[in-house]
Formats: structure tokens, sequence, C-alpha cells
């Protein structure tokens, strides 16, 4: 819990870089990227929230974690060992994530979305795809990435093969579907659905999600407001908190 930001301190949101452990390019290139940014930050980060499929796939086995991603996770354990806390929040891609970079880079991990108070301002911070699914075989893919029995099961297969066939459904799942699913509106957004219903039970500031994959700063009434990261495989969007005002910078 976050709950006073010094006068030259700033809270950083970002999610969706979807990094794959093969030999592509393009990931090589957002991670590069994404390291450079978070270089630029950390003197005057006080915390950063990571909010979903930083990895286009995650699978720890009890010896065996997908290999690759040596510049990201040095720059996270550079920045933990100088006092930023760092909060990631597992996505669809990443949900089967563990207790890795909790025990190795002192990084929170969570895999609901939770509550804030930074500054005097309530937060409801989270990914997002556990709120959104709207078809059927979404609610059923989080339903078998969240079973505990059916992970053990999949832990079962060994790593060359588990970890194999993750990173190819993953691959094949965005290119089933679009980076950026038809915005139809506010109304029809999921997660907008969402945070009207959580407004009903308890005042926020702000909602800060990802997953949408389309940066979206939306004022909700006169004291709250829904902020929607974006992706760092296009845009390179991301959110700041100065602690008195959120802004979406890309």
């Amino acid at each position: 819990m976050i709950s006073l930001l010094l006068s030259n301190k700033k809270v950083y949101f970002a999610s969706d870089l979807h990094l794959t452990s093969t030999y592509d390019e393009l990931s090589r290139k957002r991670e590069r990227d994404f390291v450079k940014w978070l270089d630029r930050i950390k003197n005057d980060a006080a915390a950063i929230f990571l909010l979903g499929d930083i990895f286009d796939f995650w699978f720890e086995y009890r010896h065996v974690i997908p290999r690759g991603y040596a510049r990201l996770m040095g720059k996270l354990a550079e920045m933990t060992d100088a006092g930023i806390d760092i909060h990631f929040f597992t996505g669809n891609h990443d949900q089967w994530m563990q207790n890795y970079l909790k025990d190795e880079l002192n990084i929170k991990i969570y895999h609901k979305p939770g509550e804030f108070e930074i500054n005097g301002k309530t937060f409801l911070v989270g990914h997002g795809h556990d709120i959104s699914a709207g078809t059927l075989t979404e609610r059923l893919q989080n339903f078998v990435f969240a079973n505990p029995v059916l992970r053990a099961m999949y832990a079962w297969l060994h790593p060359r093969w588990g970890i194999a066939l993750g990173k190819n459904r993953s691959v094949s799942s965005r290119k089933k579907h679009k980076i950026v699913e038809p915005f139809d509106g506010i109304e029809k957004e999921l997660i907008y659905k969402y945070i009207k219903t959580a407004m009903e039970l308890k005042h926020y500031d702000f909602f800060v999600f990802g997953h949408r994959h389309l940066a979206l700063d939306v004022q909700l009434n006169e004291k709250s407001r829904y902020i929607n990261t974006g992706e760092w495989i296009e845009k390179q969007n991301y959110a700041v908190f100065d602690g008195e005002k959120m802004e979406l910078q890309r």
C-alpha cells in the first residue's frame, strides 16, 4: 500500500507488452524500448504497476521458467533494489505466474484487481481479462487457466513441450484476434460495465486497467475516472500519477 508520495515522486502504470521468449526481433525491440523507459523514469518513480500480459506466455515449473527477458529482469531487479515498489497484476497471457518474480526480484504479485490509496486518492487496479470475458470461449479459457488442478496437470508436461505448447497457443491467439478489437462506444465496453457496477458499491477516484489494447481516459463523474493503459505492441501507452493528477501518455 502506498499512502503518501513525496513531492517529486510519481506512480507509473503500463501493460500489454506481450514479450516473447523466441528470437523475435519485434519483441526484442519492445523489450529494449521498455527498459529504456524504465531507466528514464527510475529517478522519480515511487512505484510501478505492471498490469498484465507483460509476457506473451509464462508458466513456472518448480525449477524452470521461460527463457529470455534478461534485459527486463535485470532492470526490474535494479529498481526494486533501489527501493521502488513494483506491483505485477497477472493477465490472461501470464496468469500462470507464481512466486519467481516475488522471490527473485521482490515484486508483488496479484491475481485479481486490487485496491490502493495514494496521496489520499483511491485506486482500483487490475488487468481486466477476468472482468471482460464476453464469449463462452473466453470464460472457459479463464476457468481452465485459473483451475489449480488443471494447472498441476499441465505441470506434468516436460518443460520442453509445456512451454512450447503455451507459446504456440499465445501466438496463434494473437494472430486470430486483432491487436485492438473494434470500439463500439464506451457503453459496450465490458470493463466499463464492471466499473459502473463497482461504483455503486464503493467510491474510487481512479479505475486503472489494461487488457483492452486501447488507451482510454473516461470521466465517469465529477470525482472518478477510468484509465486504460492501452498497449506497447504499437502505441507504447502508459499512465502516470503525480500525487494530484493522472495522465495518459505515450
